[in-house]
């Protein structure tokens, strides 16, 4: 396969197919994120796309899965996705789940029509990296959408018939934000209503720009027990439908798995339980946590 730099995919897709479509991520400007910032974005050409799928090919039935990397391959045209997707089809006939990363960008320049053609050629899934339901949150980070067009994108998404996976993280606002940080994302998620939402916990990485806030004493990611508040806030002000919600990233330091709403009350109560202890032994420790 050809693979440019280093891949990123969703932990659910550890199993799956993974073909760069696009290298690096158009967007590139979260102050958070350091993983593309050694690679400008671009679109791989077609002939480079066909010949890793025929490669996968002759490997035979590996993976069920097919996974579109790089940071927000849906920003790709219609045409070329199309392209993909029959491609994927022809000469891996079964596949049966193709999944990519998108946002607010992505999805929502394209028609719920368009959508659904992608979704016919077996685009199954849209992994959307939220982060925070808080505008001045997203201002903060630099993240080039805003909470009403996560409800745009999660609207147009359901109308298609794609399933509509969501990542929130812990601590992105700073001690400064966190309050509001928590309340709004948990306000979010009751609007756009998805049924899936994965809580990561921020990794502050040097020479982000957010690495360089730290550095300089202009920003403060929460403590432990203050990120599990967060969590907890996010979980308390968001009334899901149907739901499976998990924390169980690397990242976290309190592995959690629950389907919403039925397994609210026991969810708060643990982490209340918890955080009241304020005992880290009942955390992860430091040595397993990463990204």
């Amino acid at each position: 396969m050809d693979h440019v730099g280093r891949i990123y995919r969703p932990p659910s897709e550890a199993r799956s197919l993974l073909l760069q479509v696009t290298e690096g991520c158009s967007h590139n400007r979260c102050t958070y994120c350091g993983m593309y910032r050694d690679k400008p974005f671009r679109a791989k050409p077609w002939s480079t796309i066909e010949a890793d799928l025929k490669g996968a090919a002759t490997k035979g039935k590996v993976s069920r899965r097919a996974f579109l990397c790089d940071g927000d391959a849906l920003i790709l045209s219609q045409r070329r996705l199309v392209q993909i997707l029959e491609g994927i089809r022809a000469h891996l006939p079964w596949i049966r789940r193709m999944g990519i990363y998108g946002d607010t960008r992505s999805v929502n320049r394209k028609s719920v029509t368009e959508l659904e053609q992608l979704r016919d050629l077996g685009l199954s899934i849209v992994y959307h990296g939220v982060e925070s339901g808080d505008d001045e949150v997203l201002r903060f980070v630099d993240k080039g959408g805003t909470a009403a067009e996560c409800i745009t994108t999660a609207e147009r998404l359901e109308e298609a018939g794609i399933i509509h996976s969501v990542i929130v993280l812990l601590g992105v606002g700073g001690v400064a934000l966190s309050r509001q940080h928590s309340v709004n994302t948990g306000k979010l998620l009751t609007k756009m209503d998805p049924p899936f939402v994965a809580a990561l916990t921020t990794t502050v990485i040097p020479g982000t720009p957010l690495g360089d806030l730290q550095a300089r004493g202009d920003f403060e990611l929460p403590g432990k027990f203050g990120l599990l508040e967060e969590l907890y806030t996010m979980i308390e002000q968001a009334d899901l439908c149907d739901c499976h919600f998990s924390s169980n990233h690397a990242s976290n330091y309190l592995p959690v798995r629950a389907d919403l709403p039925e397994d609210k009350p026991r969810l708060l109560a643990t982490l209340r339980a918890v955080i009241d202890a304020g005992d880290e032994g009942l955390l992860r420790p430091e040595w397993m946590r990463g990204l």
